[in-house]
This record gives C-alpha cells, sequence and structure tokens, in this order.
C-alpha cells in the first residue's frame, strides 16, 4: 500500500521513468559493445578486392578484416585435417581406361586399384598468419604466369601452376619420389602424369592450372612427367610459363633403366622383338640404334645441353635412383633442401620391402598405413646377354662422363 502511494507522487513517478530510460540505454550499448567486439570472428561483411589498397569500404576496415581472418585461420589449424577439408581429388596414372573430360580415369585409381591421389588441402608447418590475414575475400580475375589462381572459400586454398616439376627420367624412379615428398605437408601434388608441355599444351594454362590441387600460403604446387626431360620443345614451353619453375630429374644407370623400359612394353606387348635386336641397328658391327626411345632417353648429357639453354643449373636437381632405393632418406634430404622446406621427411617415415626390393612408406599422405607402389614397379627383368650389357656400358660411357662433368656428380654406373 506504502509502495503504491509513493507512485501516485507525480514527482516520483518521473524519476522512477528516468531510472527505467537509463537503464535500458544502459543495457542497449552493453549489447551493441559486445556485438562489436564479438564481430570480428562472427559477422559476415562483403569486401571487393579489386586493388592493393582501394575497394574497401573504409581504411580500418582492412585492419578489422585482417584480424578476422587471422582468427579464423588459428581456427582451421587447431581442427583435424578432416575438418578443413575443401574436398577430395583422385587422379590416376592410367590413361587406357574410361577417362573424365580432364583425361584421367573417373574412378580414380590406377590400373591396379590404387589411389594415386587422395588427399584434402592441409595447412603447412609454416604457416603465415599475418601474410594471410591480408588477403581478400572476395578476388577478381585469374593469375599470371606467376602462377596465381582464384581464390575460393577461405581452407579450401588456390589453384597455381606448379612452381616445381619432376620432368624425367622414365623408369628412373619419378613415381617413388612423387610417393615420398608428398609425404611433406607443404608439398600439393597432381597424382598423374598431366603431360601438358608435351602432349597437351595447345590446352593452355588456364586448363593446366585447373588439373593442379589447391594449395594454402606457403604451400608448393607441384606435377611429375617423365617424358619432359626428353621432350626437345618443353624447356623452352617451360620457361615461358615461369623462369624462376625448379627442375628435378631422377636419373638411373641408362643400361639398367633401358632394361626396365624394355620390361615395361614387354608386359603390355608380349609379341615385341627381344632387347638384343632393339638394341643394335647392326648386330655384326655392334652399331647401337641411338633411335630406339629405351636407349635414346639414356644419353642424358644430350638431352641436359638442350635444358640448359633456358634453365642454370642452380635451377636443376639431379636424384640417383640407385641412392632414392638404398637411402631415401638422404635423397628426400636433398629434395627439401632444393626446394626450401624444413627437412620433415626422414629415416623414421621408410622402411625396406625385402619382397619388392624397394623401401616403402610406414605412413602415405592421408593414410596412417604403411604404403608400396603397386605391382607395376620392380618387375623382373628378362636374361640379357651379358656380352648386349657390356656393349652398351661401352657406348653410354663418354656420355656419362659428360654428364658427371656437366652436373658435378659422379653416380657410379661405370665402376
Amino acid at each position: 500500500m506504502a509502495f503504491s502511494s509513493v507512485f501516485l507522487d507525480p514527482l516520483s513517478r518521473s524519476i522512477f521513468k528516468k531510472f527505467v530510460a537509463m537503464l535500458c540505454a544502459l543495457l542497449i550499448s552493453l549489447y551493441f559493445l559486445y556485438f562489436l567486439t564479438d564481430s570480428s570472428t562472427t559477422m559476415p561483411i562483403p569486401v571487393k578486392a579489386t586493388g592493393e589498397d582501394t575497394g574497401y569500404l573504409a581504411s580500418d576496415f582492412k585492419q578489422w578484416q585482417s584480424i578476422r581472418r587471422k582468427r579464423l585461420l588459428q581456427k582451421i589449424m587447431s581442427q583435424p585435417e578432416q575438418g578443413m577439408a575443401g574436398r577430395n581429388y583422385y587422379f590416376n596414372s592410367g590413361f587406357t581406361r574410361t577417362n573424365n573430360i580432364n583425361g584421367f580415369p573417373a574412378d580414380g585409381k590406377d590400373q591396379d586399384g590404387q589411389h594415386y591421389f587422395s588427399s584434402a588441402p592441409r595447412m603447412p608447418s609454416f604457416t603465415n598468419f599475418d601474410a594471410l590475414a591480408q588477403r581478400p575475400i572476395l578476388a577478381g580475375g585469374t593469375g599470371s604466369n606467376s602462377g596465381s589462381g582464384k581464390i575460393s572459400l577461405l581452407g579450401e586454398g588456390t589453384k597455381k601452376l606448379p612452381q616445381a616439376l619432376i620432368i624425367g627420367v622414365k623408369k628412373g624412379g619419378t613415381r617413388a619420389l612423387l610417393e615420398f615428398i608428398r609425404v611433406h605437408p607443404d608439398i600439393r601434388a597432381v597424382g598423374a602424369e598431366p603431360h601438358f608441355f608435351d602432349r597437351n599444351y595447345d590446352n593452355g594454362l588456364d586448363w593446366y592450372r585447373d588439373l593442379m590441387p589447391k594449395t594454402l600460403e606457403g604451400q608448393i604446387t607441384m606435377e611429375k612427367t617423365p617424358s619432359y626431360f626428353v621432350t626437345r620443345e618443353t624447356p623452352a614451353r617451360i620457361s615461358a610459363m615461369s623462369r624462376d619453375t625448379k627442375l628435378i630429374v631422377v636419373v638411373r644407370d641408362p643400361v639398367t633403366r633401358a632394361i626396365s623400359d624394355y620390361t615395361q612394353t614387354l608386359s603390355k606387348k608380349p609379341d615385341i622383338p627381344t632387347f638384343e635386336s632393339l638394341t643394335f641397328r647392326n648386330r655384326t658391327t655392334g652399331l647401337i640404334d641411338t633411335s630406339w626411345s629405351a636407349i635414346q632417353i639414356g644419353i642424358y648429357a644430350k638431352h641436359l645441353e638442350n635444358w640448359l639453354q633456358y634453365f642454370p643449373m642452380s635451377q636443376i636437381l639431379f636424384v640417383s635412383g640407385e641412392r632414392l632405393i638404398s637411402d631415401p632418406a638422404g635423397e628426400l634430404g636433398r629434395v627439401q633442401d632444393f626446394l626450401g622446406l624444413k627437412r620433415i621427411i626422414t629415416d623414421k617415415h621408410f622402411y625396406f620391402n625385402q619382397t619388392k626390393g624397394f623401401p616403402c612408406l610406414k605412413k602415405a599422405e592421408g593414410s596412417s598405413k604403411p604404403h608400396c607402389l603397386g605391382k607395376t614397379k620392380g618387375r623382373t627383368h628378362p636374361n640379357i646377354n651379358p656380352e648386349v650389357v657390356q656393349r652398351l656400358r661401352d657406348f653410354y660411357r663418354p656420355f656419362n662422363m659428360k654428364f658427371y662433368q656437366m652436373t658435378g656428380h659422379l653416380f657410379g654406373w661405370d665402376d
């Protein structure tokens, strides 16, 4: 009753109304303050990316976007790999079965039923949040020859032209090297061989870029096509894409490589002539047939001369196919150094498979299970006449010596 009588007084009612109004204003102010503080990670605002310093709604808005991006990137970094996966990509190196529009098998498996490429975009080990945070939310247009591509949703990365290529040689160990180096979190690679610079060049760089996996800031895009090393037009074409491209060549004893090459062809075409008959143009005189691709590929010095017209030796790394088997961690260490990567792939990643006679990965990329190369690798070579083998060694010796001199490496094929 007393409380009711108080509010009968006009002065008391006026004071109470003012108090309620002030309380409401205070609550509204606190609400907006909380909303603005939290907006750096929750409130999406459209931003136009039309230039370095233009296209934003206000100058201080750039700082707001930077903070927002860094918080989102850090959140992604703390999630499991599957939580940040944009999509899975399945490519393959076999072209004999039904392929999709890009020329890759639609089921994503090779002829042995193995996935050559199955992984989601990964955050690199040395992510620069400050650099990433400066990138606009929306992008316009495609990149230039530097390899920059379209920016997609955060966490999915961008498709870029490759900064490094495994260019050869066939039957040298290129598949093993690609599978091994892809274990590194800062490497993203196409599993299939695009053959862009030797067979599909007319399709253009946009087509080529579209084949690449998406990468995040600090990651390197790679592909391998062993026939590049022996294709005369390829060095000029790669140089036209980017003169800074790093090139990796896996080389092997040219005699052993030729026999391995023949063995692969024999498995597909059992009715081909013998190795001996294909090796010699004239068996009586012992003249080697250098027009046969199995012989021609092993003349490494001749092919290297073509590449040195467009790239300095400092941009070419030669990996020993023999040491890739006997000391995979050592060769992978050289590759990581060459690419400017932290040495993450070490001895602990490999074990030697006595049955296959090759090193295998304890854990392949995107898997927790051991992984060895398919049954098409490590085939048993046919018996070759020792006289033929010796004749080939005599033939390759001067070319090998020149190659040792050009590269500064003694590969030991003539010991």
